[in-house]
């Protein structure tokens, strides 16, 4: 027993089981040789085997406290006195075999806290499936195409548009009035004004880029649906739905597509106070159509001589939703005309700028994709703020607090409306548009096929003409585009499971 507490002192010096568990020495003087013989053994194998493992990661170390001190942490593991006794044993007897087998420092490091070490082995883990691994997937599904005999979803749970609305109620019921922070109350909010002249900014780039690249990248649209295609020749993919496809097998009418199939022009009237009357059907034409984005942009700030806004300096009022002080009606001011505004719109943009230089195509297509992020970073964070409205049947978008009146609707059961939009609060993908297409890897290359389609990915179409125009793929479109999948051949492609 003089061995054993020899050793004990020895590995005190950094175990420090003596100054925490004292009982410990006296319980292994107690032992008889036959017994502490009889433990020794049967440590023996599996200490070995532990040695032998070799680095840290199939071992672990685990502490367990003094039973005085820390027992009640140690309740929910069910470790009871005994058992921590017996642990305080098993340990000793462990690190003075390690001794023994001359056990280096560093594959058992011992740990400098006041308590026992147990060790034991732990099975190898599977990295494979590791959250590293799966935040980098390699293939993305794309949104759900919404049926057009349904009503889109809500952005915003019914259940707390309700419960505003009851809110509003209850406020207006007892004669108070409804608390509004800008821009809701008419007022501009000063740190995203930066943010609309960049939107606007990158969209004029956006016009221009998307025009030089048309010049040089063909584009095909179909003459009977919305399908698009970026590449040399269309596809052969079957799935068109327009008027009598059944009679061409869903094949597609390819012609020469244009800008409008690229960015598609959602539209918005413009009005001189979003606050004041509303836009009627009679008097639809008195306000002009100009894109959602820029109109979103004049009421977040941005001052365009051909298309003034007021500017309030005092707060609107209001009173459940009835708006009870809105600084009275302003007519708005005769703007005067130039050709400032051609930079705003798609119209006629491939005669205002002409085919590039062969040696600038890359940079025209890199440039072109940063102002489509841009754009788009611009748009989510500019309507977390300013409302946006939607039509929940068609494609209809309005800017401004409250949608138009204007009986313009012809979609699912329109009648039932009488030809009126059903407002609900619009998402990015209505007011900016991805417009996805089939991602095609060689363009040069033979048309895509019905049979691989599920092979192939897609992605945006400014983005997708920009890749084939010579700009890097953006990491984020990469899973969606389906970089990493090899397309197989017609003939392998049953044998893939």
């Amino acid at each position: 027993m003089k061995a054993i507490n020899s050793c004990l002192s020895k590995e005190c010096k950094y175990l420090n089981i003596s100054c925490v568990f004292p009982s410990v020495v006296h319980c292994l003087t107690s032992w008889s040789p036959s017994a502490i013989s009889a433990l020794d053994g049967r440590l023996v194998k599996n200490m070995e085997h532990v040695l032998n493992l070799g680095g840290s990661s199939p071992t672990m170390l685990g502490s367990f406290s003094s039973p005085k001190q820390c027992i009640a942490s140690h309740i929910a593991y069910k470790w009871s006195y005994q058992s921590m006794r017996t642990n305080d044993r098993l340990s000793f007897l462990f690190f003075d075999k390690c001794r023994q087998l001359q056990c280096t420092h560093e594959l058992h490091r011992p740990q400098t806290s006041r308590t026992s070490i147990f060790a034991c082995q732990m099975p190898a883990r599977d990295t494979r499936y590791s959250k590293k691994r799966l935040s980098n997937p390699q293939n993305t599904d794309l949104p759900p195409v919404l049926p057009k005999r349904k009503k889109k979803p809500y952005p915003i749970p019914l259940k707390k548009i309700l419960e505003a609305s009851r809110a509003d109620k209850k406020l207006a019921e007892m004669g108070k009035e409804k608390p509004l922070e800008p821009p809701k109350n008419g007022l501009l909010v000063p740190d995203l004004v930066p943010v609309a002249y960049e939107v606007l900014d990158a969209w004029k780039i956006l016009i221009k880029g998307v025009s030089q690249l048309l010049h040089v990248i063909p584009v095909h649209a179909c003459s009977e649906c919305s399908e698009v295609h970026v590449s040399q020749t269309g596809h052969d993919i079957q799935n068109c739905h327009g008027p009598k496809s059944a009679n061409r097998r869903s094949f597609h009418i390819w012609v020469k597509g244009s800008i409008n199939d690229i960015l598609l022009p959602i539209e918005s009237y413009h009005q001189y106070d979003p606050f004041g009357t509303r836009v009627k059907h009679e008097t639809r034409f008195n306000h002009d159509r100009i894109p959602a984005v820029v109109e979103l942009c004049i009421q977040a700030g941005v001052e365009l001589p051909e298309y003034p806004s007021r500017r309030r300096t005092q707060p609107i009022r209001m009173m459940g939703k009835k708006v009870i002080d809105r600084g009275g009606i302003v007519e708005p001011p005769k703007p005067p005309r130039s050709a400032d505004i051609l930079e705003l719109d798609t119209y006629r943009a491939l005669e205002r700028f002409p085919p590039p230089a062969d040696s600038d195509v890359v940079g025209i297509a890199q440039a072109t994709l940063n102002a489509y992020e841009k754009v788009r970073w611009g748009v989510t964070k500019l309507m977390k703020k300013y409302t946006v409205k939607a039509c929940g049947y068609c494609s209809e978008v309005h800017v401004g607090p409250w949608g138009h009146n204007a009986k313009l609707c012809g979609e699912f059961k329109h009648q039932w409306r009488d030809g009126k939009h059903g407002w609900q609060d619009a998402v990015v993908d209505e007011v900016f548009p991805p417009n996805y297409v089939w991602h095609v890897a060689d363009p040069k290359g033979p048309p895509l096929k019905s049979s691989l389609k599920r092979f192939y990915g897609k992605a945006p179409v400014v983005v997708e003409l920009c890749v084939q125009a010579g700009a890097p793929v953006p990491r984020k479109y990469r899973p969606m585009m389906r970089l990493d999948i090899v397309v197989p051949d017609y003939d392998e492609a049953q044998l893939v499971a």
